[in-house]
């Protein structure tokens, strides 16, 4: 099959719903995110339409970089931004309202470079997480990360934390079937590896030489059985007897790290 071929074939399914949109997601609110670096990458960011910026003097003198002449900014004390965002939540003199992210499809990304893994997540839920494995993602060159969009966090302030501005540069696509999404990684390319505790094979003994997609399960509950049907193998981390699991985002950063570093 050829790559234009391909490119037709993901299209439609896993990645598209009907009337066109991608992600599924229902709304398209204003995010609004909060500290220094998730606000530095996101004014950085020319996919992002900025609406207003809430800054402290300190917060402002703290960018790098300047901002365009006219940019709507509103001067405020830490106190007044404290209301803007969740309780304690870490502002550092920063709050940016703006639009959501435009949809990412599969096809955009796995026909791209496919030298670079794919991260996909069943089920991960917590935005602590993802924004952690997004982090991770940046690190060490994933190409994207997918999840379904029904059962993912939303784009956020506490995600975009957690991910210090990782948001900004790792494609995010969001899936109606990861099970189709899946298929269709198969379909361009990519050897499917799921992560599973209870697995034989140990992850650094199976790594191939192509595109991979790393696939991770939710913490507690790892893999559900379609989608570990849909892998093409399922490996383990080395990880002593002495702990049961490790956190599913510091599994995806050894895992990541154990493809960067693949013969």
């Amino acid at each position: 099959m050829s790559k234009a071929e391909r490119k037709r074939a993901l299209r439609g399914r896993a990645g598209r719903m009907k009337g066109g949109r991608g992600s599924g997601r229902a709304a398209r609110a204003p995010v609004r995110l909060w500290g220094r670096h998730p606000v530095e990458a996101a004014l950085k960011n020319p996919e992002r339409q900025h609406r207003k910026l809430w800054a402290t003097p300190e917060g402002l003198a703290s960018l790098d970089g300047e901002l365009p002449p006219g940019f709507p900014i509103e001067h405020a004390q830490a106190a007044d931004l404290a209301r803007l965002v969740p309780r304690d939540a870490p502002h550092q003199g920063l709050v940016l309202e703006c639009a959501p992210l435009e949809d990412v499809f599969l096809d955009e990304v796995a026909l791209g470079q496919p030298e670079r893994p794919i991260v996909v997540l069943d089920q991960v839920t917590d935005p602590h997480n993802v924004g952690a494995i997004l982090r991770s993602a940046a690190a060490f060159g994933a190409a994207a990360i997918v999840t379904q969009d029904r059962h993912a966090p939303p784009e956020g302030g506490v995600l975009a934390k957690a991910a210090s501005g990782a948001l900004e540069t790792v494609p995010w696509v969001r899936v109606v079937n990861l099970a189709r999404a899946l298929e269709e990684l198969a379909e361009a390319g990519y050897w499917r590896i799921g992560l599973a505790g209870e697995a034989e094979a140990v992850l650094a003994e199976i790594l191939p030489g192509g595109p991979v997609a790393l696939v991770l399960g939710a913490e507690g509950e790892g893999l559900r059985p379609n989608i570990a049907a849909h892998c093409d193998v399922l490996a383990r981390l080395p990880i002593s007897a002495a702990i049961e699991s490790l956190n599913v985002s510091n599994a995806a950063a050894i895992a990541l790290y154990a493809l960067a570093t693949r013969g």
